[in-house]
């Protein structure tokens, strides 16, 4: 069953601070409210949160300020790549979220798994712009070159 709740801090699967959501109940009830993320939905908590919104509506926009921050230096990042490959380019394994996530810590960006986005993973050898999300619509692209190793093909 459904429950409806205000968040107190910014959930990029449900909505931004202050805002109103339906989930499902056992999600409220054994995460959002224990941890302090979400109050129910009750008049008092609503007028609660309206006499906070200025607050949330600094935090906001502090967030996203931070976010389009990291996006400026993210976007001149290059994930340079090697993979083994056959004679005709093609990669035997393939390029995933996690070797991505790996080459962005070994330059020592932080971002969660979740923030990349890529759709499939990369099977040839070739230049790619993959999407980080940061925060809500601030989603800088970055670049991953693959080269290959044919040294496995023999």
């Amino acid at each position: 069953m459904p429950t409806q709740i205000i968040l107190t801090e910014t959930i990029d699967t449900i909505g931004i601070i202050g805002s109103e959501a339906t989930v499902k109940d056992g999600y409220a009830r054994n995460y959002l409210l224990p941890q302090g993320k979400a109050v129910l939905a009750t008049p008092q908590n609503k007028k609660m949160i309206e006499e906070q919104k200025t607050r949330f509506e600094l935090q906001i926009a502090k967030e996203k300020e931070v976010a389009e921050e990291m996006a400026k230096k993210v976007v001149a990042i290059v994930c340079k790549l090697s993979a083994k490959v056959s004679n005709e380019g093609r990669l035997y394994g393939s390029i995933t979220i996690n070797d991505i996530l790996e080459s962005l810590r070994a330059q020592d960006i932080s971002v969660e798994k979740r923030m990349i986005l890529l759709a499939d993973p990369i099977k040839e050898v070739g230049t790619y712009k993959v999407a980080i999300r940061l925060y809500k619509n601030v989603e800088p692209e970055i670049t991953v070159e693959v080269t290959g190793d044919t040294s496995a093909s023999e």
